[in-house]
């Protein structure tokens, strides 16, 4: 008889990228309307940044400058969904299915609450998990660090990964 088991793994990731003008501000796949951007070798997406180096590390698959390195012309001004979906491609590769994400977005500016939905959609649409299944939280700095002083923006993520281990009974 097989009896059906399930393995399972957490991740944690973390990304921050000093804002500047003349960039984009995408934050979770939703393009923000705001004076600044992020800065960075793809499109400086700190909070899928965040998912990719949780999701990388929960299946012991590295990390994100690892798959996808800034000193490669390949990614440069790369979207961030495009390599959250080939990471999502390798899970899948290696039968790893994606419970849970949870995230912090550090920001002083701009106010995030109506985007945090927009960012769930998004993110839990490139993973093929419920909507549910995804939190996004916004925190300031109270105006302490780079983050506090509105130079930089940072994102903390955790993931749970499940996969199936059959074992003979």
């Amino acid at each position: 008889m097989i009896e059906a088991d399930y393995e399972y793994r957490t991740g944690i990731g973390m990304d921050i990228h000093r804002l500047v003008a003349g960039r984009d501000l995408m934050l979770g796949g939703v393009l923000v309307p705001y004076p600044l951007g992020l800065l960075g070798h793809s499109d400086g997406d700190v909070v899928l940044h965040a998912v990719i180096d949780a999701l990388l590390g929960a299946a012991s698959e590295g990390d994100i400058g690892t798959l996808f390195p800034d000193t490669d012309a390949e990614w440069k001004d790369a979207d961030s969904k495009e390599l959250l979906l080939m990471v999502k491609d390798l899970l899948v590769e290696k039968r790893w299915e994606v419970v849970n994400v949870d995230l912090i977005v550090h920001a002083e500016e701009p106010k995030l609450e109506r985007f945090k939905g927009q960012m769930k959609r998004c993110i839990s649409g490139i993973l093929g998990i419920d909507f549910i299944n995804v939190n996004v939280k916004a925190k300031t700095n109270e105006g302490l660090g780079e983050i506090g002083a509105g130079q930089a923006m940072a994102a903390t993520a955790t993931v749970l990964l499940r996969r199936s281990v059959k074992r003979m009974l």
